[in-house]
């Protein structure tokens, strides 16, 4: 599975991870940590479901209202933010909606989902990502899979 190859790289390259994760649960960070040796590799990751939440963390509440709480600015920004609050390589921010529109949010499109990945001084990678419909375990696992494969391609 590639997050057994994932993991093993960061520890044998000795690179520290975190996430700050919404649409997603925490469902990223715990793939991570199903692979022995984790605990190597990472401190642990956020899970920032609300809007509140990502600005207590260090989100800037101007970057949700010009940008969106769902685009590619607020991605960037949470993985930016849980990079430096744990110290880590690499910081992995998540957002978007799965399979339903977020009623709180007008910026909300279903299975529409971005990611940033933060890693030491290299450039941010950022994607957008269009999520199948299909059960929320399900949608969950695609998104972590897309990651996953970025995240390999930078190592």
């Amino acid at each position: 599975m590639i997050n057994v190859d994932i993991v093993k790289k960061l520890i044998d390259k000795k690179i520290r991870i975190t996430t700050m994760e919404s649409c997603t649960g925490g469902f990223l960070i715990s793939v991570i940590t199903d692979v022995e040796g984790a605990s190597n590799i990472t401190d642990g990751g956020f899970v920032t479901y609300s809007n509140k939440q990502k600005i207590a963390m260090g989100v800037s509440e101007e970057t949700i209202k010009t940008y969106g709480v769902y685009s590619s600015e607020t991605a960037v920004k949470m993985a930016e933010v849980c990079k430096i609050k744990m110290g880590s390589n690499i910081g992995i921010g998540v957002t978007g909606t799965l399979s339903n529109v977020d009623i709180n949010n007008k910026d909300s499109v279903q299975g529409e989902v971005y990611f940033s990945i933060k890693y030491d001084e290299k450039p941010i990678v950022s994607k957008k990502i269009n999520v199948p419909i299909d059960t929320r375990h399900e949608q969950k696992k695609f998104i972590v899979n897309s990651i996953l494969k970025e995240l390999d391609k930078l190592l």
